[in-house]
Parts: structure tokens; C-alpha cells; sequence
């Protein structure tokens, strides 16, 4: 038996009995954000690194090599641009929850654990790191990059 059939039979009794999923990433994404509550982070921006992991869906395997199959960082990163462009937001906090609801989005996700940290303030970094599962959050259709 071929290292890749072992590997496949391996993944994929762990995504029926429940117990390891995938995970997608991106960690160390940095962007100029407004996001800040006292009076120095107004009307300013400040470095942030992002760092957002996703646990896909047991369903989700691809059948063949295509990434239109499966959930890609390419989304993790585009929901990350999408709430930072929605303009300022005070709290790391509030910024950490709208990307997770933006990633819980795509009904291939079961789960996001999203970390923003401050780069300018504080001794290295400050921030918060949440981590979400799908509850609440409705299932939609997202328009994903043409591949």
C-alpha cells in the first residue's frame, strides 16, 4: 500500500468517527488597520497581524485537485479585508468576532479561532484570540474566487 493511500485512509477515518478535521490558515498576515479606542488610534492606522485557523467540514473532501472543492486561506484572507474596510472599529475584540461571523459564513466551516495583535503598542504585541464554532451564524452562499 502506497504512503498516499495510507494517508488518505488515515484522514479519512479520522473525519467520520469525529475526531481530527482539517484545518486551513493564515498566520502572520499583516495590514495598516483603524482600529483603536483612545483619542492617539483615532484617525490613524496601526500595524495588525492577523492569524486565522479554520476546522472544514468532515464532508468536506475533495474529490479530485480542485480548489473550488474545499475552503481556501484565499477566503480567511478575504474575509480579514473585508472587515478591515468597513472603516474603524474600537475594540480588537469586536474586530476578532466580525472575522469569525465572515469565515462561520461558508457552511464548510465548522469552526474559527481568529488572533488580532497590535504590532505598535504594548512591549511586542497586544491583542485577543477567539475561537467560534458554527451555532447561530446562517449558512450562505459566499462568492468564492474564480479558480
Amino acid at each position: 500500500m502506497s504512503s498516499q493511500s495510507i494517508g488518505s485512509k488515515i484522514g479519512a477515518q479520522s473525519r467520520h468517527d469525529g475526531g481530527a478535521r482539517d484545518r486551513i490558515f493564515v498566520r502572520g498576515f499583516v495590514l495598516p488597520v483603524a482600529v483603536g479606542v483612545y483619542d492617539e488610534e483615532q484617525g490613524v492606522t496601526q500595524k495588525v497581524s492577523f492569524t486565522v485557523e479554520a476546522a472544514v467540514a468532515a464532508c468536506c473532501v475533495p474529490k479530485g485537485d480542485a480548489i473550488a472543492e474545499v475552503p481556501s486561506y484565499d477566503d480567511l484572507v478575504g474575509a480579514v479585508r473585508a472587515v478591515v474596510a468597513d472603516g474603524h472599529i474600537n475594540l480588537v475584540e469586536t474586530l476578532a468576532e466580525r472575522i469569525a461571523e465572515r469565515c462561520l459564513r461558508d457552511e464548510r466551516i465548522v469552526s474559527v479561532r481568529v488572533r488580532v495583535e497590535k504590532l505598535e503598542r504594548g512591549p511586542a504585541s497586544v491583542g485577543v484570540e477567539i475561537v467560534r464554532p458554527r451555532m447561530a451564524v446562517p449558512a450562505v452562499e459566499l462568492p468564492h474566487l474564480k479558480r
